[in-house]
């Protein structure tokens, strides 16, 4: 098939999968799909068999995650507007309200369904100001326990997020001990926490048992269901980006541009100024890959290569689900990857392309 595209492998998803499934079997800790990093739902048939339903910020992730994903469906948005609010609550389980504010502006409407509220603890792992739930002045939770007590009994739960990218057992066990002292007497007080996502529990090396006998330990101690809200670790290492070179040229470097856009297809490594991944990233050549917009900065990193590039020659940019297929997007007209999939048999398939009738239906 051409390229670009997006190449989702099941073999590679399927550890995963199997990771998280022993973590609930062995802690009690309920599973979801945290959709705001990963919501291609050609793969939901198969991560539903491993994970306990789906967690959204909007309602249309909401509505995808009612409509694509068996299981629970849990409705977060950091603020609901008065005409999404009956639809918010007609396809979900669990709705979230972001500050007492929310939940009291819609308590009346809301009244029978099961609802919760997010409660910042004023800690976090993220290593960039831009994605930390904790910086100062943060609008994402309640911090304040004099502010959450009132409303205890508009509740059953709250819900913490405070890890991003946490691969250390130790510092997520720390913070949770920070909110147990903090928001102790509120937590016993309800039958459900969801700790978020941001846990790197399926990184090679984790100390998986760990992480379970410590949730096990926290719902038992508190009476509570937990939840977590796996992203990047349900799909981490499943995808890859599969590019062409189109061109070379050498400016100081040696430079191959590629049919792609960091920009349109790998937004977050542009926001965060970091690095994609090829590999195995090795040999005596080492070429800038370059993205095909305008956009000057638009660079997917240096690498290595055994022999020089040329156009024609095929790229594969890993690790490229998520916070990527969900943020493409169309910028300089560039063609939008087609979806792939690859199933444990080995065969591949095409489940989705993108021509130019998608690029105008986006616009007006």
């Amino acid at each position: 098939m051409n390229t670009p595209y997006y190449l989702i492998d099941k073999a590679h998803l399927l550890p995963n999968m199997e990771k998280i499934a022993h973590l609930r079997e062995v802690s009690g800790a309920k599973a979801l799909l945290a959709l705001k990093c990963f919501a291609t739902w050609s793969v939901f048939d198969m991560m539903s068999e491993y994970m306990d339903g789906t967690t959204s910020s909007s309602l249309f992730e909401l509505k995808l995650g009612r409509d694509k994903f068996p299981g629970e469906t849990h409705a977060y948005s950091v603020a609901w507007a008065d005409h999404e609010i009956d639809e918010v609550l007609a396809n979900s389980d669990k709705v979230i309200f972001n500050t007492a504010g929310q939940l009291g502006r819609f308590e009346a409407v809301s009244r029978g369904h099961t609802r919760g509220l997010r409660v910042n603890p004023g800690v976090s792992t993220s290593s960039f100001d831009l994605a930390d739930p904790a910086r100062p002045f943060s609008r994402l939770g309640e911090h304040d326990p004099a502010v959450i007590e009132p409303v205890l009994d508009q509740i059953s739960g709250f819900m913490f997020h405070n890890n991003c990218e946490n691969a250390d057992f130790d510092r997520f066990d720390a913070m949770l001990g920070s909110i147990e002292q903090r928001f102790g007497h509120l937590i016993r007080k309800m039958d459900w926490i969801s700790l978020g996502g941001g846990i790197h529990f399926t990184g090679e090396g984790y100390p998986l048992d760990r992480l379970a006998e410590r949730l096990k330990r926290f719902a038992g101690q508190n009476e509570v269901q937990v939840y977590l809200e796996p992203g990047e670790a349900a799909i981490t290492k499943s995808t890859t980006l599969e590019l062409t070179v189109l061109d070379t040229l050498y400016n100081g470097k040696n430079l191959a541009i590629v049919d792609s856009s960091i920009e349109a297809h790998m937004l977050d490594l542009l926001i965060y100024r970091e690095s994609a991944k090829v590999a195995p990233n090795e040999g005596p050549e080492e070429w800038m890959i370059c993205g095909k917009s305008c956009l000057a900065g638009d660079i997917f990193g240096e690498f290595r290569f055994p022999k020089a590039l040329k156009a024609g020659d095929r790229i594969s940019v890993q690790d490229a689900a998520g916070y990527t297929m969900v943020k493409k997007n169309w910028f300089n007209g560039v063609k939008m990857p087609a979806i792939a999939i690859r199933e444990l048999d080995g065969t591949e398939r095409l489940v989705r392309d993108f021509g130019y009738d998608e690029f105008v239906s986006a616009l007006s």
